[in-house]
């Protein structure tokens, strides 16, 4: 089974997207903030993370810059879950390394969506 790290800082989006993401047969892990999910990363790389965009400590786009200059830290999938919707700083996350991006609030065919190709 494929490993999915929830990165939000917000308790019920993380509740959210962890039981779609175990639906889906990802084991899932859980960080509040960019500086936490860093850490878990070195500790033990997922196949996929879920990424929010405005945290506390280290923001999405700081742990994204961080996470891909890190070694092996280009290998997981990268989805941005943000409210944001300026395009601009959508360009910025994939040029930072994202692969994919999705609007909250999100559903179900979504987030399956955006996920189901790296199940």
């Amino acid at each position: 089974m494929k490993s999915c790290l929830i990165v939000d800082d917000s308790s019920v989006i993380r509740k959210v997207a962890r039981r779609m993401l175990e639906d889906m047969d990802f084991i899932v892990d859980e960080a509040e903030d960019g500086q936490e999910a860093f850490d878990k990363c070195t500790r033990e790389m997922p196949d996929v993370i879920f990424l929010d965009w405005q945290m506390p400590i280290m923001s999405g786009i700081e742990f994204l810059k961080s996470l891909r200059g890190y070694n092996g830290g280009d290998k997981p999938k990268v989805v941005f879950c943000t409210t944001e919707r300026d395009i601009g700083q959508i360009a910025m996350a994939r040029k930072a390394g994202a692969n994919d991006h999705m609007l909250k609030p999100f559903d179900q065919p979504t987030l399956e969506a955006k996920f189901q190709p790296f199940v």
